[in-house]
């Protein structure tokens, strides 16, 4: 009985520190719009929403019952997946943190800060098609080799599978919708042809995983998992390219209206 509660207390602690980083991102969130309030106008409240449960959602898959089940079972893991990659990216890029930012930082530092979002690395990594190899071929990868297995009993390859997976699928997302302005302007048309593409990607490997499970996961759970990764995705795809959209007309629904009149 001594060594379970030692063992139960090792866990909770572990949990405890964990879910730490995600506590202290709320609380700098809610700081940085308390302080920019004093200069600016008010941060929207649903700015806040946005990124509390964007976090939370993050949170929820790499800490308690839902992450410790995801281990046992590949349903339960893609449930995870579609929180920490794919939701929560997208609920944190509706929040405008580096808005937030600029808000809250210095001039001069806000200056440094814009020169280094306006350089040729950042281009690169968040160019629409690198952004969706890193997110879509990044899942590949996991999913049809021995990587997956693998990840399951080294737990350093665990977290650094899991961060790869949140910012992969954060840069897809800032990369396909500009929320927080934007240094690299790319084109609607250009980004609506690579968002296709990599939805599809998306589409075409929840299909494989039905029928090919990873290694180590059973047929049924396959399935399920392969299920819930397709129509879950949909849902979420779905919301990703209606703000897309809505970007777009818009941006065109101004020169429309001159062209119109002239």
């Amino acid at each position: 009985m001594s060594h379970a509660h030692i063992h139960q207390s090792n866990g909770v602690s572990s949990e405890l520190m964990l879910a730490l980083p995600f506590v202290l991102f709320i609380v700098l969130y809610i700081l940085a719009a308390v302080v920019s309030n004093r200069s600016y106008k008010q941060w929207p409240l649903y700015r806040y929403i946005f990124w509390i449960f964007g976090v939370l959602c993050a949170g929820s898959s790499v800490i308690g019952p839902l992450a410790n089940s995801a281990h046992q079972d590949f349903t339960v893991h893609m449930l995870g997946h579609l929180l920490l990659g794919m939701l929560a990216p997208l609920l944190m890029v509706l929040a405008a943190p580096m808005t937030l930012i600029f808000r809250t930082l210095n001039v001069s530092l806000a200056r440094h800060l814009s020169r280094m979002l306006k350089s040729r690395p950042v281009r690169i990594w968040s160019h629409p098609v690198v952004a969706s190899l890193l997110n879509i071929g990044g899942l590949w990868v996991l999913y049809t080799t021995d990587l997956y297995s693998a990840m399951q009993q080294a737990i350093l390859l665990h977290i650094f599978i899991h961060i790869h997976v949140f910012f992969a699928g954060y840069l897809f997302t800032i990369s396909m919708i500009y929320i927080d302005p934007a240094p690299h302007h790319f084109r609607f048309d250009y980004r609506a042809i690579v968002l296709i593409m990599a939805l599809a990607g998306h589409e075409i490997l929840s299909k494989y995983l039905y029928a090919h499970p990873p290694k180590g996961v059973p047929a049924a759970q396959a399935e399920t998992g392969g299920m819930l990764m397709y129509y879950g995705g949909d849902i979420i795809d779905l919301v990703l390219i209606s703000i897309l959209c809505l970007q777009w007309y818009k941006a065109t629904r101004p020169r429309a209206a001159i062209s119109t009149t002239a």
